[in-house]
């Protein structure tokens, strides 16, 4: 059983940048790819981005494209999440997840999930 924490989320202007972080403990973390997702109120829960297992392999959503980057250090067990020019579209709950065998966007693949951080971006 892999438990998360997730931490650095907060306020921030549009166009800024924040960093989301995600700490693993509980098992074998590294044999697990992890991702990101996001819920906005009244929305269902997003796919944001993925990494793979051990080989770095990363995998967004269109809309973060080139905004977001997702990046993990196996040693430390941790996924992180470099999010720079933000937008007011990007204001969510951040959700990291881990457990899936593959890079997916599919939660449904995913069967470990921290509590989630705010994000809000203001325009």
């Amino acid at each position: 059983q892999v438990q998360l924490v997730e931490s650095g989320g907060g306020a921030v202007q549009a166009g800024g940048s924040l960093t989301l972080s995600c700490a693993a403990s509980g098992g074998t973390f590294s044999t697990y790819a992890a991702g990101w997702f996001r819920q906005a109120p009244g929305k269902e829960r997003d796919f944001v981005a993925a990494i793979s297992r051990t080989t770095g392999g990363t995998l967004y959503a269109e809309s973060v494209k080139g905004r977001f980057t997702i990046s993990r250090d196996n040693a430390k067990n941790t996924v992180s999440l470099q999010m720079n020019s933000l937008k007011p579209d990007d204001t969510a709950v951040y959700y990291c997840a881990a457990g899936s065998w593959t890079l997916s966007r599919n939660p449904d693949r995913y069967p470990y999930w921290g509590q989630g951080t705010q994000v809000t971006v203001s325009s």
